[in-house]
């Protein structure tokens, strides 16, 4: 069987060229399968391979198969076993990089409102010179006292 990414699903369907799709559950997944107007066989891989592309929650696929323009399709959970769901190393590796992303976004959103306000102050700016002085003899303040 051959194997189609999302890009390619999306122009052969564009092109009319897709017959039908069937979400077919097997083991403790769903797959995409392809039926084109041509008589070949085809399954949704991954974007940058061709192993396929599994999903192990239904309405994600059907919500991939909607946003390609597919609204009708076949459904298959015959073979499927909800008990057999094994992890997919690449599902959790890129749900921690997606979580990372946004703590990135949330700390870069973070920091420009800080410089922002910073920028906006309408007080007089100190010279960096005066503020490590005053930084200097406080530290030399505490470690007197610590000495005491």
């Amino acid at each position: 069987m051959q194997s189609m990414t999302i890009e390619q699903l999306r122009a052969a369907s564009n092109a009319g060229s897709v017959a039908n799709v069937t979400l077919k559950g097997q083991d403790g997944a769903f797959f995409i399968h392809i039926a084109t107007r041509n008589g070949s066989e085809a399954v949704l891989s991954k974007a940058r391979s061709i192993e396929p592309r599994r999903f192990s929650n239904p309405l994600v696929a059907l919500n991939v198969l909607r946003d390609i323009g597919i609204m009708v399709g076949r459904f298959d959970a015959s073979a499927y076993d909800p008990t057999d769901n094994k992890p997919d190393a690449g599902n959790r590796g890129r749900a921690n990089a997606t979580r990372e992303a946004h703590k990135a976004a949330a700390y870069n959103q973070w920091l420009t409102a800080e410089i922002q306000a910073s920028i906006d102050d309408p007080r007089p700016s100190i010279l960096h010179d005066e503020v490590m002085a005053e930084m200097n003899a406080d530290i030399a303040t505490l470690q007197n006292k610590e000495r005491a």
